[in-house]
């Protein structure tokens, strides 16, 4: 069984041979570390992952040498991370609306990152998109307080914004559909450690038919989706989990989600991927800490199948190269089935 087929086969909860890992983010300072002089691609074969994630391709216009502004019109500040800071989006009045236009989904460098992926790893390794469902594209088109204001103040706009980023995703899927992708991931974070960004009332309100919306469409197309969440969602878990998803990552610790809950309560629905936790475990805990944290996931997480191990949200530059080297050996040594 190849990775590609391990990962396909988590996702339908069916038997395969050992667990599958990947991350929904690398930083090239942890991949410098393990993998000198290698990029993503060469990082994912080298450490033998069983997936990689990608992002669809945006031009940049830069402003000075920190910031610039995305094809969205969104305005970020580069950081060391994957992913830069959103300062200043285009739309602040509902009268912005009637001149926005979205990016062109069927430009032809959209999806040039994918294609590089699909290319080397196509029938080998599973390559997962990042496309979005509902929120992290609109709270950046308007700038992140006044799009939670706007949920209030200004309903009408705020959902009308959320439907133009839903049809965008839905058109961007197809065509990446088209061009041999299986799996898209939706990376749209709602809440804190302590809960919603906003009322569940108003996620049932605004959001949950938009949201059943682009989740439907991706699986009408024929994708394996996984959803993805930071937080404590157990608020909203129900809304998002109603939707016909394949995979709910990160069941972040940090948050109180405990695997094993998520495990009686959903494993039967869907495949969990988490949750090795890379805001302590990883970061500041020792080699012995990972591979003990690693061997726990892996207990709760394996039986009955339905599992991806993973990070508890992302491999960033504070990941002790060597703890996230111990996690990807435990896992090798001890998730056989």
């Amino acid at each position: 069984m190849n990775s590609e087929e391990r990962v396909m086969g988590a996702l339908a909860r069916k038997p395969i041979d050992r667990v599958p890992t990947f991350e929904w983010e690398l930083s090239q300072v942890v991949i410098n570390a393990l993998t000198p002089g290698e990029d993503e691609l060469g990082f994912v074969e080298k450490m033998d992952l069983d997936g990689i994630c990608v992002y669809p391709d945006y031009r940049r216009e830069f402003i000075d040498d920190k910031t610039y502004r995305t094809e969205w019109g969104i305005i970020k500040k580069k950081t060391s991370e994957v992913q830069d800071i959103p300062v200043g989006g285009p739309v602040k009045e509902p009268e912005d609306l009637d001149n926005y236009k979205t990016p062109d989904p069927n430009a032809p460098w959209r999806l040039e990152t994918m294609t590089k992926a699909l290319s080397r790893f196509k029938g080998k390794r599973a390559v997962i998109l990042h496309l979005n469902d509902v929120f992290s594209l609109p709270s950046r088109i308007m700038a992140f307080d006044e799009f939670l204001m706007a949920l209030y103040t200004e309903p009408e706009m705020a959902d009308r914004l959320i439907g133009i980023t839903v049809e965008y995703n839905i058109a961007l899927a197809r065509r990446a559909w088209n061009e041999g992708l299986r799996i898209v991931m939706t990376g749209d974070d709602y809440c804190y450690s302590t809960g919603p960004m906003f009322a569940p009332e108003k996620f049932r309100e605004l959001f949950y038919p938009w949201y059943k919306k682009v989740m439907a469409a991706y699986k009408d197309i024929g994708f394996m989706v996984i959803k993805h969440c930071d937080g404590n969602v157990l608020s909203l878990i129900d809304m998002l989990t109603d939707a016909a998803i394949d995979c709910y990552d990160p069941v972040e610790p940090a948050a109180g989600m405990q695997l094993a809950w998520f495990k009686e309560q959903f494993g039967k629905r869907f495949c969990l991927k988490g949750n090795v936790d890379c805001g302590q475990t990883l970061t500041f805990g020792t080699v012995e800490d990972t591979i003990n944290e690693t061997k726990d996931c892996l207990r709760i997480g394996m039986p009955g199948y339905g599992y991806i191990l993973s990070s508890s949200n992302s491999i960033h530059s504070k990941v002790k190269p060597e703890n996230y080297k111990a996690m990807i050996d435990t896992l090798h040594e001890y998730g056989v089935y």
